[in-house]
């Protein structure tokens, strides 16, 4: 249930039309740390057309890389809406040897050379505070991009360089 006092709006599986998940492991929360990807696909603006960035990404990673469901947590769209993945409590697949102690949220774009606009990253930046008002991610956590815990460009230099002025970062 999303808490208006500090909660952006998440458009619920149902909403944006997730297959089910072949299966769940719990995740023991609160998790110390918040990974932050770019999907490296199509910028979308609508609940419509992001909602069809997220179904695909699903298929994906469900039929090509064999996953159980959608890698991330939560994905964030550039019409200001977070879209539920995994969700809380289900370990996401998204940062090898990080996913039992973190949450995964992806920018739904390309940010090597450019920024996400304000809508993004202000949802991006309420769903960590969610989170710690939520008691899903601790109080202490750190914030880290994906290149800082695996070798990968994610979550492109562009947004990079603009997580790297949030608090709590550390590379």
């Amino acid at each position: 249930t999303p808490d208006p006092c500090c909660c952006p709006r998440i458009v619920s599986r149902s909403q944006w039309g997730a297959r089910a998940p072949k299966n769940r492991v719990r995740l023991r929360t609160p998790v110390p740390f918040v990974i932050i990807h770019h999907t490296e696909g199509n910028p979308c603006t609508s609940q419509a057309s992001c909602s069809r960035q997220v179904r695909g990404i699903q298929n994906y990673h469900m039929n090509s890389n064999g996953w159980s469901d959608i890698g991330y947590n939560f994905l964030i769209g550039e019409d200001g809406n977070v879209y539920e993945g995994r969700g809380w409590s289900t370990m996401g697949a998204h940062a090898k040897n990080w996913n039992h102690k973190s949450l995964g949220f992806s920018f739904l774009g390309s940010f090597s050379s450019r920024v996400p606009n304000n809508a993004a990253l202000n949802a991006a930046k309420s769903l960590i505070q969610c989170a710690v008002s939520k008691g899903f991610l601790s109080r202490s956590y750190f914030l880290k991009g994906h290149r800082n815990v695996n070798p990968t460009d994610c979550p492109g230099n562009a947004l990079y360089k603009v997580i790297r002025q949030w608090p709590r970062f550390k590379a």
